[in-house]
Formats: C-alpha cells, sequence, structure tokens
C-alpha cells in the first residue's frame, strides 16, 4: 500500500496483501453472509476452528486470529451495528468498532490495515454516514499510532466507493 496512508479501492477483500484485513463479522464470529461468509470461505476451515475458540463478540468489539489461507497474516474480526435509524447509539458503535481494530493493530504491531465497510450491506447502514465515521477515526488513529503506515478502505461496488471518496474529500 504505498503512497498515501488512508487509501480506497474497489475490489475482493480476500485478495489483498495487508499485514491485517477486518472482518465485518456477527456476534458469533462463526462465519455468515457479505464479507464475512467470503473471508472464512478465503481463509480455509482453520480460520472456523479458531473462531469457536474465541466464543461471542460483542457489537463495538474486536476479535483477531490468523489469516491462514489469505494473503493477510491477521483477520480483525469486529461486529458493526444493525441500522435502527441513529438514535440508538449506532453512530458511537460503530466509531468503537473502529477503535478496536485499531487497538489490535497497535498491540500487534500491525503496520497495514484493510477495511470493508462495516455494517453498510445486511445491517443497513446509510453508506455515506459510515464512510464519514470510518474516515474520520482512520483520520484519528493515523495521528495518533506513528507505527501503522497505511490504511486501506476496501469497497465491493461502485456506490459504496462513491461514499468514501466524498467523505475522504471532506475537510478533516
Amino acid at each position: 500500500m504505498p503512497g498515501e496512508k488512508i487509501q480506497l479501492t474497489e475490489a475482493d477483500i480476500t485478495t489483498l496483501q495487508a499485514d491485517a484485513i477486518v472482518n465485518a463479522a456477527n456476534n458469533s464470529l462463526l462465519g455468515g453472509g457479505g464479507v464475512d461468509g467470503a473471508i472464512h470461505r478465503a481463509a480455509g476451515p482453520e480460520l472456523l476452528t479458531q473462531c469457536r475458540t474465541l466464543g461471542c463478540c460483542p457489537t463495538g468489539e474486536a476479535r483477531i486470529t490468523k489469516g491462514y489461507r489469505l494473503p493477510a497474516a491477521w483477520v480483525i474480526h469486529t461486529v458493526g451495528p444493525v441500522w435502527h435509524g441513529g438514535a440508538q447509539g449506532e453512530p458511537e458503535m460503530l466509531a468503537r468498532c473502529y477503535q478496536s481494530c485499531f487497538a489490535l493493530a497497535r498491540e500487534y504491531g500491525l503496520r497495514t490495515i484493510a477495511f470493508p465497510a462495516i455494517s453498510t450491506g445486511v445491517y443497513g447502514y446509510p453508506k455515506a454516514e459510515a464512510a464519514r465515521i470510518a474516515v474520520h477515526e482512520a483520520r484519528r488513529v493515523m495521528a495518533e499510532n506513528k507505527t501503522l503506515a497505511a490504511i486501506l478502505f476496501v469497497c465491493f461496488n461502485r456506490d459504496t466507493r462513491l461514499a468514501y471518496e466524498k467523505a475522504l474529500a471532506e475537510k478533516p
């Protein structure tokens, strides 16, 4: 991930070279649909075996596992909030997802981390609002964590990429 410290791409997160990729997981950590299922399939059955040892993960928290068959050495699993209109603490919970992932990145000495658009799939979080929170947290951590060299936001489709482009273009 050369160049800018906060980057954006439209790609399949399971194919990326980074120290860690983030999994938008469900509370069970046992796989599911969307990016969660794709990461579990690409990593192989060893990921599920390790996830079974972790127990549940509450919304806003994160857990780390090996990447197994993925190009990334690590997978950071975080559980984003389900969108209920924004008045039930969803923005704070989503921000905590990023904060929890960045705390694990610091603890494990990770230099590069790739994020999907957490909670914007079946959890229904509006893409533009989710992108603003993600970019805000990325900018905050890049100012504080000198070990972290690059954060990559990985968008699965054009609409998501456009939401992140707009968020990145906004002044901090």
